[in-house]
């Protein structure tokens, strides 16, 4: 998991980031914030997660990845909301891909 230092974020781009982690509502940012980094970002990220998530109808494999997706939301939006460029590894470079 890495952190990177950028310009701080207003308010407003750190709970739209935030709610980037939100399942379906990660699509709905990326859509409609795509011009704003900060939130893109985690976006893509949230998006990623978002469809790990899917897998939670595959019996006990699915059920362990979406308990780490879902935890890996919790985190994810903690670090937007603290205004943090928080890339974790794997789903970062998986998200960077969505470019």
């Amino acid at each position: 998991m890495a952190e990177q230092q950028k310009a701080p974020q207003s308010k407003d781009d750190r709970l739209n980031a935030a709610l980037s982690y939100v399942w379906i509502v990660s699509l709905i940012m990326y859509a409609t914030k795509r011009e704003n980094e900060f939130v893109a970002f985690h976006a893509r990220q949230g998006i990623v997660l978002f469809i790990a998530s899917l897998l939670g109808v595959i019996p006990v494999v699915g059920w362990i990845i979406v308990l780490i997706a879902v935890i890996a939301m919790i985190i994810g939006f903690m670090k937007a909301n603290d205004g943090v460029w928080y890339k974790f590894p794997l789903v970062g470079d998986l998200a960077e891909r969505f470019k």
